[in-house]
Order: structure tokens, then C-alpha cells, then sequence
């Protein structure tokens, strides 16, 4: 198997160093960069992680990840100082996939590494991408989604997802007008135990989703919500 690569943007080096420590010994191929300028030459196609700090001086962790989001699905770990639930929203609005609040254990940062990679190899994998031919499609009210990869089309255009936000709309329409809990669909996607604090994070990336795929994300048609409730549909 390929060795992945996980780029760290982080500005404080100590924790770069205890980063590529943890992470080297599992056979990754570790880069690094002390700030958003920095981080944003290396990347490449060939980043399958990035792992990247919130708070940094010069261009934050959120400028960055926009950035990132304008070419690239690659995967996102936040890194965050605060555990205020604001701060960490706010990183997955930018586009983040998941976040780790400092300071975080070992078990912690492999656990959210490992679901990570696992989505990106299994349902995006190298040299897949822009195959039209390749797998098979579900096709439900005006959009399309590959089963096996990240690949969607919304009324005829092809749009770009995250990896969490493609699998939240796969396990959606695989099971259309079905209600989903938050708790169904945390567990499904992130593949790790719910807790209360999970709500807030499936209801930023349905509604980074619905920005994506809904003609008036104001007024969605297709991915129907129950906060009160906590669930969730595709109609």
C-alpha cells in the first residue's frame, strides 16, 4: 500500500514535532509549514491530510482552508485551542471535515487520522476521479452521486463536496424519505460513538450541503431537517 501523505500547518513547532512523532512511526509521510503561506506552496495533489491550526499569525487556519477548498476535497483535522462550540463551527464552515481541541491525546489524534484517510482511500481513491464510466450512480431529484467516489452532479453540473459532506449525502439518498436521527447519521459517517456535543457539527456540513445542492439553501427542497427533532431526510 501506498505511504499517504499528511500535510501539518501549525505554528508552534513543538507541536509540529509531537505531530510527525506520533504520525511518522505509522509509515505517513509527514510535511510541515509554520504558517498559511507556507502550507499553501507545498500543497499538492499528493497531500491525502491535512492536519491544520486554527490560530495562527499572518493568515489564519480558516483563510487557509478556504483557500484549499477552492482546488482540492482533501481531507481537513482542525486543530483548535478553544472548546468553545462557536470556534470549532466556525472551522467546519470554512470547510473542515472534523477538529481536535488541544491539548489532544494520542488515541484521539489516530482515531480522527485514521477515519479520515479511510474515507478519502475508499471512497475517492487515486486516479479515480473523472472517470464518468467507473461505478455506478444513484440519480434522484435533479442530482447525481457516485456510489464509490466523490463524484456529484447537480442539475447537470458537477459540484465539489468534502468527503463528510459527500458521505452525508450518500447515506441520504441511499435511503430516501427515511429519517435519519443526528445520532444515525454521525455514527454513519464519522464512524465513532455520538455525543450531544456531535449535533452542532452534522448540522453545519448538512447546511454547508445544502448551499452546495439546493437551488435556495434558504428554502431546501431535497434534504429536509427537524432540528427540534434532530433528524434528517433526503425527499
Amino acid at each position: 500500500m501506498a505511504t499517504q501523505t499528511i500535510l501539518v500547518i501549525e505554528d508552534e513547532a513543538e507541536i509540529r514535532e509531537g505531530i510527525r512523532i506520533l504520525l511518522g512511526g505509522d509509515e505517513y509521510t509527514i510535511l510541515e509549514a509554520a504558517n498559511g503561506n507556507e502550507a499553501l506552496e507545498q500543497f499538492s495533489d499528493a497531500i491525502d491530510l491535512v492536519i491544520l491550526d486554527i490560530m495562527m499569525p499572518g493568515m489564519s487556519g480558516l483563510r487557509v482552508c478556504e483557500e484549499i477548498r477552492k482546488t482540492s476535497t482533501v481531507p481537513i483535522l482542525f486543530l483548535t485551542a478553544k472548546a468553545q462550540e462557536s470556534d470549532k463551527l466556525m472551522g467546519l464552515t470554512a470547510g473542515g471535515d472534523d477538529y481536535l481541541t488541544k491539548p489532544f491525546s494520542y488515541a484521539e489524534l489516530m482515531g480522527r487520522v485514521k477515519a479520515l484517510l479511510r474515507r478519502w482511500s475508499v471512497y475517492r481513491g487515486r486516479g479515480q476521479t473523472g472517470e464518468a464510466g467507473h461505478g455506478e450512480y444513484l440519480e434522484m431529484s435533479g442530482v447525481k452521486i457516485a456510489r464509490e467516489r466523490n463524484e456529484v452532479w447537480v442539475r447537470g453540473r458537477q459540484v465539489s463536496l468534502t468527503e463528510i459532506e459527500y458521505h452525508i449525502l450518500l447515506l441520504l439518498m441511499r435511503s430516501p424519505t427515511r429519517t435519519f436521527t443526528v445520532q444515525n447519521i454521525y455514527e454513519s459517517v464519522w464512524d465513532e460513538p455520538y455525543t450531544y456535543a456531535s449535533n452542532g457539527t452534522v448540522m453545519v456540513h448538512i447546511r454547508n450541503l445544502r448551499v452546495k445542492i439546493e437551488e435556495n439553501s434558504h428554502d431546501p427542497k431535497l434534504i429536509q431537517t427537524s432540528w427540534g427533532k434532530d433528524t434528517a431526510s433526503y425527499v
